[in-house]
């Protein structure tokens, strides 16, 4: 080994979900939405006057900031914004997990929060999920440097009730308490209805999902003005300008368009329990998710089996090559249409097993 090769940093990297392109094809593999953005967002895209590009964003984002305010009944120093929820959980985690003491997040959950934890070198600790796939408040009660859980969780789409959330914050009021609430607007309560109770709790949320901007990567956080303010020192102090223009701009005009944000939830979550039904009679069990996506896992048919011959028909589904995910498959709820053709498929798939 060449002797500056002991110097570098060295984790295993998250894998992302497939980007494939073509047409006929049909993505259900990354949980991004299948409708189009509000039409504000089009009209202000087909309207920016790129002068503005010349010059840096604000780093406050505060068009972003105002609206978001606006729409969550917040004041602006309680918001802070980032490019994706990634990007905002990563300069948490740089923010709030310093302690010695190890942070807590599920053995089955978002499997960034571990690449993060030894990217920055934060011991962690995951409790197990119940055969239900419910995280037990109890094994989060206290001498933690952190903990951070999505509500509904991924990939299993099960969501804690908020009386359960709030259990784990009433016994950690010593550290922050991070809510990933990437699937929130799909499911029930968010967490926003305890920020005023508990000072060290962060709610996270994202625009990839249901408003229809994952190609923007614009994720946002919600919590007390000072955990916001301690956010933004650290994100000044990496790069002050991680926002671009357009993404703020557009993330704005999302915003403001409650009806059509309404409505497009609506439908997706119309589309996800039409698509229970279906994949229960096609011998398929899964945890009843309340996320854009469903976890599930054939009574007979192997897992990896299911996703390559799905592939074939240009059909994509998440499969987790990793123990105790490796027979179960996540699919995003697409498009009525899109559905329809997967069970098509699915149905032949089944039957020649």
């Amino acid at each position: 080994m060449r002797l500056w090769e002991n110097t570098i940093r060295r984790v295993t990297p998250y894998v992302p979900g497939e980007q494939p392109k073509g047409e006929n094809l049909v993505k259900l593999n990354t949980n991004e939405n299948p409708y189009p953005p509000a039409p504000g967002v089009i009209k202000a895209l087909k309207e920016f006057n790129t002068d503005g590009l010349r010059k840096y964003p604000d780093p406050a984002a505060s068009v972003l900031t105002e609206a978001l305010a606006e729409y969550y009944g917040l004041k602006e120093d309680q918001i802070f914004v980032g490019v994706g929820s990634d990007d905002v959980i990563a300069m948490a985690f740089m923010t709030f997990f310093n302690s010695q003491k190890p942070i807590r997040f599920p053995e089955v959950t978002y499997s960034f929060y571990k690449v993060w934890a030894e990217l920055f070198k934060i011991p962690y600790e995951t409790p197990a999920l119940r055969e239900d796939f419910t995280i037990d408040p109890a094994d989060y009660h206290g001498n933690t440097g952190g903990i951070i859980f999505p509500n509904p969780n991924a990939p299993t789409g099960v969501y804690m009730p908020l009386d359960q959330v709030e259990e784990i914050l009433r016994n950690n009021q010593d550290a922050v308490v991070m809510v990933d609430e990437a699937y929130i607007d799909f499911a029930g309560p968010s967490a926003l209805s305890l920020l005023d109770r508990y000072e060290n709790l962060l709610v996270i949320q994202t625009f990839s999902k249901s408003r229809s901007l994952a190609g923007l990567r614009i994720g946002f956080a919600m919590g007390h003005p000072d955990l916001i303010r301690a956010l933004n020192d650290v994100k000044y102090s990496y790069n002050s300008y991680t926002m671009n223009l357009p993404s703020q701009i557009l993330g704005a005009e999302a915003v403001k368009d409650r009806a059509y944000f309404e409505k497009r939830v609506k439908q997706i979550v119309a589309s996800r329990e039409r698509a229970k039904k279906r994949l229960a009679k096609l011998g398929f069990t899964f945890p009843d998710s309340q996320a854009n996506f469903i976890f599930v896992t054939h009574r007979k048919a192997g897992a990896e089996g299911i996703f390559q011959a799905l592939k074939e028909k240009q059909i994509y589904v998440r499969y987790f090559k990793t123990p105790g995910l490796n027979n179960s498959l996540r699919i995003t709820i697409g498009t009525d249409e899109e559905m329809d053709r997967l069970f098509e498929e699915l149905e032949r798939i089944i039957k020649e097993v």
